[in-house]
């Protein structure tokens, strides 16, 4: 008997779109909380058109530095057991938003503050999209917290022209944008993180 074949890779979509999205799944963040901003953005891929079924994850820590969120992320309907989304009261810290069909997607959430002393806030991103073998992992990091980002190792071994795709622009008060360039030249492709 021969050895067989391994076998070969799947892409990681676009079937996820069926089973993942949930209602809500987009708020981190206590409906109607004072401090929630909001962080938006669209899904490129390598020709420039945005990807219309893409998954973005959003984790992060609380503005206390807690990376402990609240459960409600998949709370049921207790009479069908359909999936009825957030509560809408605690800050989760975790977010799934699905692209639109003009590629869009965005959180509602609270600004992060760092989860152990000497770490830049930062949201920590997960990326599923058709044609991609394996997710893809970046971060999102608020203009406001630059200062900081002088001290960070991995701004720190980025070439200066890269480390702006790791920075969210601020729209207007409380509005971020972060635009996810899956492919492009090499200033504008956002960068991702391998982990060993």
């Amino acid at each position: 008997m021969g050895t067989l074949p391994p076998t070969p890779s799947q892409t990681v979509g676009p079937f996820y779109g069926y089973a993942l999205p949930f209602p809500g799944g987009e708020e981190l963040a206590p409906a109607g909380h004072p401090g929630t901003i909001t962080v938006r953005g669209t899904v490129y891929d390598g020709a420039g058109a945005p990807v219309p079924d893409a998954l973005v994850e959003v984790w992060q820590a609380g503005p206390d530095g807690s990376l402990a969120g609240a459960p409600g992320s998949l709370r049921r309907d207790p009479v069908t057991g359909a999936v009825a989304g957030r509560h809408g009261i605690d800050f989760t810290g975790f977010a799934r938003s699905a692209t639109d069909a003009a590629g869009h997607w965005f959180v509602r959430t609270l600004p992060p503050a760092p989860h152990r002393s000497g770490a830049v806030p930062h949201l920590a991103v997960c990326v599923f999209a058709r044609g991609l073998l394996h997710h893809l992992y970046t971060r999102i990091h608020l203009p406001e917290h630059a200062t900081a980002l002088s001290t960070d190792p991995l701004f720190a071994a980025l070439p200066p022209n890269r480390r702006a795709t790791l920075v969210a622009a601020e729209e207007r008060p409380g509005t971020y944008r972060f635009d996810i360039h899956l492919q492009a030249g090499a200033s504008e492709e956002t960068v991702f993180l391998a982990f060993p």
